[in-house]
């Protein structure tokens, strides 16, 4: 088999076999879904070799235990330990215990197309890029997950990012998942530890900086269950928000007006409420918003259940407004420590 292509080489060399693949999971109580999730990789309709390696962390459920018997009963699948129990650190556990040119992220819940890796290592080849990835097919069960996962796929809830709504092909600043290639991950230092969420985004970025290539593939689709309850849904945007801040502190020039829109919203809502006591028609930017959601969810969740479509108004909300709080409330804490190297040079632009 000749080498896989670097994605900065011009030329492009045929691949005349399927390369072995190195599938690493990230779990954490994942008890319920991991062994379906583990068949699913292993019966995918690709003709080189898997490998799987499932990073387990402290889980509170017998998720070791199931782990373990998997790869007891396949020598296609090794265990590693996450004592972290965060998800870089069992990302980049992983991709250490691994032995392959080609690495593919994949969750203890997500649920693969059979074609899956086939088409992932076929984008790697026509395209040159180093990373690629697709759709992130929010599907719900109760009318609640059926509102989320309405919002999940609309520009509304999320924007223009087409792993979340769709899309032609093509290049992207992230993608859900991904399938890499190992060297791109030798070159950047693999998953940067010290974010806790927002560490995909962040690692792309990185990729894309040394001068790879992200593809997005919307042929590569992967369900996804989305959160149950209000609670749970305010908790995944706050904390999404929050570490996208902190991501945006250390490479400046990545925010655009798609994520400063929601705590701009957020600000708007205060400021109208704490006015309109002295200035009346403040009340109206509360209720532009309001009005807004009313609208987009007529819009947007015509193909929803009547008992499904009530609850997207509050789906909307939550997302934005928790995910705006999170951006809003950042501690600057949370940002990555400069390394002496950095630190010496602001003290000579700045002095001091």
């Amino acid at each position: 088999m000749k080498p896989f292509p670097d994605s900065r080489q011009t030329g492009q060399t045929p691949m005349r076999d399927w390369p072995p693949i190195s599938v690493i999971m990230p779990v954490l109580n994942e008890e319920r879904h991991l062994r379906e999730a583990v068949m699913q990789v292993l019966d995918q309709k690709y003709g080189g070799p898997i490998e799987v390696v499932i990073s387990v962390g402290p889980s509170k459920d017998r998720t070791q235990e199931v782990a373990e018997a998997i790869a007891a009963e396949d020598p296609r699948v090794v265990v590693v330990a996450n004592p972290t129990g965060r998800t870089p650190n069992a990302l980049n556990a992983a991709v250490a215990a691994s032995s392959n040119p080609i690495i593919a992220r994949v969750d203890g819940h997500a649920m693969l197309p059979s074609d899956y890796l086939q088409t992932a290592v076929e984008t790697l080849e026509e395209t040159g890029a180093d990373n690629v990835g697709g759709i992130m097919a929010a599907e719900g069960v109760s009318p609640f997950e059926q509102a989320v996962a309405c919002a999940m796929t609309s520009k509304i809830g999320v924007g223009n990012a087409r792993f979340h709504t769709g899309g032609e092909a093509g290049p992207a600043d992230t993608v859900y998942l991904g399938v890499f290639r190992r060297s791109a991950l030798d070159r950047v230092g693999g998953y940067d530890e010290h974010f806790q969420r927002a560490q995909d985004w962040e690692m792309n970025h990185r990729i894309r900086e040394t001068g790879g290539l992200v593809w997005f593939q919307p042929r590569m689709r992967v369900s996804y269950r989305p959160r149950p309850n209000v609670r749970a849904l305010a908790k995944q945007y706050f904390h999404y928000g929050r570490w996208r801040r902190v991501v945006s502190r250390t490479h400046q020039g990545t925010i655009n007006l798609r994520y400063l829109a929601p705590p701009t919203a957020v600000l708007g809502i205060v400021l109208g409420l704490v006015a309109t006591p002295f200035f009346w028609p403040a009340i109206l930017i509360p209720v532009a918003y309001v009005a807004a959601i009313l609208a987009g969810s007529a819009l947007t969740g015509r193909q929803l259940k009547p008992a499904a479509l009530v609850r997207l108004p509050l789906v909307y909300a939550t997302m934005h407004l928790s995910w705006g709080t999170g951006f809003l409330t950042s501690p600057r804490r949370l940002s990555k420590p400069r390394r002496p190297e950095e630190t010496a040079t602001l003290q000579d632009l700045f002095g001091g």
